[in-house]
């Protein structure tokens, strides 16, 4: 059920400070999504059920957070972004225009887990990056313009722009022809 603005219902805006996300114009929040306080949003956002968006993270028009996806605060999405259900989006993490994270991609932010005190770094995905299913990419990595991670890979180093980067270590190849040019938003 959808209320005002397509905003549903049961959604209830955080912060005991007064404080309230910034949301444009013709948003779609599905059930049990949760929108920190301090997030600014801009129009033609959609979710799924279940998605989180974090504080101090901006995100552009037109963006997609699917279902049990997670953006966790000091993030930037750029417009036309598509995070399909599960995707994580650490903190500190740079997301271009028209980046598609598939299924179960994960952005990591961490290079010492919980066995030093370090300052965290998310990658950078330049404009029109897709990552596919369940992959991964490690901290500090940059993924060029128009660049493909095929799924299950994991990203350990910068991928130039338009590449493919394909296994675990991935190993970059030229990027296949039918694969050239940039996402739709």
């Amino acid at each position: 059920m959808t209320g005002i603005d397509g905003v549903a219902a049961d959604v209830t805006p955080l912060g005991s400070d007064g404080k309230h996300a910034v949301v444009g114009e013709n948003p779609t929040v599905r059930s049990g999504t949760v929108v920190y306080p301090d997030v600014e949003i801009g129009d033609d956002f959609s979710t799924g059920h279940g998605a989180v968006v974090r504080e101090d993270t901006r995100i552009g028009d037109g963006v997609l957070v699917g279902t049990h996806a997670v953006v966790d605060g000091g993030c930037a999405l750029g417009d036309g972004v598509r995070l399909q259900t599960g995707a994580y989006v650490p903190t500190n993490s740079t997301l271009g225009d028209r980046v598609f994270l598939g299924p179960h991609a994960v952005l990591t932010n961490d290079p010492y887990p919980l066995r030093q005190d370090v300052d965290l770094e998310g990658p950078t995905l330049e404009d029109d990056v897709s990552i596919g299913a369940n992959a991964t990419v490690l901290p500090g990595v940059t993924v060029g313009e128009g660049a493909f991670v095929a799924a299950n890979a994991t990203v350990t180093r910068d991928v130039p722009p338009r590449t493919l980067a394909v296994g675990s270590p991935a190993e970059h190849q030229p990027l296949p022809e039918d694969l050239q040019g940039g996402n739709d938003a």
